[in-house]
């Protein structure tokens, strides 16, 4: 398991008013945290960053498309 505590948690600058999105730690070293906003409480996902950076990436070639 991984020590989420120092999480630095940030949330896109695109999500709505509403607040309904995720929110993303990149600060912690060797692991990106996941979460959702609606729920700060509860569980979080955790990837390595080179996964992360993939999924980014994909999203945006995607978007672009």
């Amino acid at each position: 398991m991984h020590d989420l505590t120092n999480a630095r948690w940030r949330k896109s600058t695109r999500s709505g008013g509403q607040g309904n999105c995720v929110e993303v730690a990149d600060n912690l070293p060797g692991v990106v945290g996941i979460r959702d906003s609606k729920d700060v409480k509860g569980p979080a996902l955790v990837f390595a960053p080179q996964t992360w950076q993939t999924f980014i990436e994909s999203v945006r070639a995607d978007a672009l498309s």
